[in-house]
């Protein structure tokens, strides 16, 4: 058996059809967009056509869509700019947000910019949204709400609707880190009660270094990054030109294979789902896994023993691709916050297992009888 890639939540393999699309604008569709000759004015017409692609995929207004390095630079951008540009003095968040928004919120905490507050977790780790509203009804202060939609570690979805309105009804600021969900799930943000949300190309097998920020045109904000008029004055710096055409054709392939790819990835989700359990005994499951959840992830805990201590390596000796928590922190060691927030310090290792179109029940099979042997 090759190598089996079961991280598709870290990152997901480049589509040929995306690659092919991208390869001209690496060889003769060379010039810059803000040129005004025919080379630059080709490269242009290109991003903004990417562009009005994006936006009828997920039903917002072209000038709305903007692009950027990818889902940490979106949600920095939406982040800071509803502090500094939109007057948000206190951020409602949770403990279980990508670092990509921890981070930030608690850079500008530390800045003494906002004060913050941590909406309360449900044991499957749902969102109280109880106590979301009496965290919005006892602000003082203009707040800016920012949940993630699907869960990079667990796979739990929020209701975006549900949130938006009590955000409209309390007029505080929402984004949401669709990062795990756009390409993944169909959006309708005309009929969505959000501000800002994220986009990465690498997470829906487009490029990586290339994401997109939904900014709702009803709200102004200021640019980030300064030095040019690019991206209608919103983020200076010559564009990426072959990571938007990339992401753009991403998005249309997965919007165009919809159906068919999540009934597909859904069935080998809950085929490992039931392997596991007839295979090995003392597991659990963490978050909602069979009701408000993507159909890519399943995260899994195991018994801690001295084997399943050393079940990443194992897992990695025998080719197969799995992780602990979120890509950005595997590194680090430090053990998955988003299960540490839900459980506290639970007596369990857990491995994210996310699943991609590519993705065969041979391959499942193989995993789940590794893991047998290592446990």
């Amino acid at each position: 058996m090759n190598r089996i890639y079961l991280d598709n939540a870290a990152t997901t393999a480049i589509d040929p059809l995306v690659l092919e699309a991208m390869m001209p604008f690496f060889t003769e569709k060379f010039g810059n967009p803000s040129s005004i000759y025919s080379y630059g004015r080709e490269t242009r017409m290109a991003i903004e056509q990417a562009r009005k692609s994006v936006a009828k995929i997920l039903n917002a207004h072209p000038a709305e869509i903007f692009f950027t390095s990818g889902g940490t630079e979106s949600s920095n951008t939406a982040i800071i700019s509803s502090v500094r540009n939109l007057g948000c003095k206190h951020i409602i968040t949770s403990e279980i947000e990508h670092h990509a928004v921890s981070h930030t919120v608690d850079y500008l905490k530390k800045a003494g910019e906002v004060s913050v507050s941590f909406v309360k977790l449900m044991p499957d780790g749902h969102i109280d949204l109880e106590d979301l509203e009496k965290l919005l009804s006892s602000s003082s202060v203009k707040t800016l709400v920012t949940l993630m939609h699907a869960n990079n570690e667990i796979g739990n979805m929020l209701d975006l609707h549900a949130v938006g309105t009590l955000c409209n009804s309390y007029k505080a600021i929402f984004h949401s880190d669709t990062v795990q969900s756009v390409a993944h799930f169909p959006f309708d943000l005309r009929n969505t009660p959000v501000h800002f949300i994220t986009g990465s190309a690498h997470k829906f097998h487009g490029p990586k270094g290339t994401g997109l920020l939904y900014i709702n045109e009803n709200i102004s904000i200021q640019s980030l990054i300064h030095g040019g008029g690019q991206e209608r004055n919103m983020r200076a710096g010559t564009e990426n030109i072959y990571g938007i055409v990339g992401l753009s054709k991403a998005l249309e392939i997965a919007t165009a294979n919809f159906e068919v790819d999540k009934a597909y990835i859904l069935s080998l989700k809950l085929y490992m789902y039931e392997a596991l359990i007839k295979s090995i005994p003392g597991i659990s499951f963490n978050g909602d896994v069979l009701e408000k959840s993507l159909y890519t992830i399943l995260n899994v805990s195991f018994p801690v023993s001295e084997k399943s201590e050393m079940l990443l390596f194992n897992l990695d000796i025998n080719h197969i691709c799995a992780s602990g928590g979120s890509a950005c922190t595997s590194g680090a060691d430090q053990g998955s916050h988003v299960i540490r927030a839900i459980h506290g310090k639970a007596n369990q290792v857990a491995v994210r297992f996310s699943f991609s179109k590519h993705n065969t029940i041979e391959e499942i099979d193989w995993v789940v009888a590794k893991l047998k042997e290592a446990i």
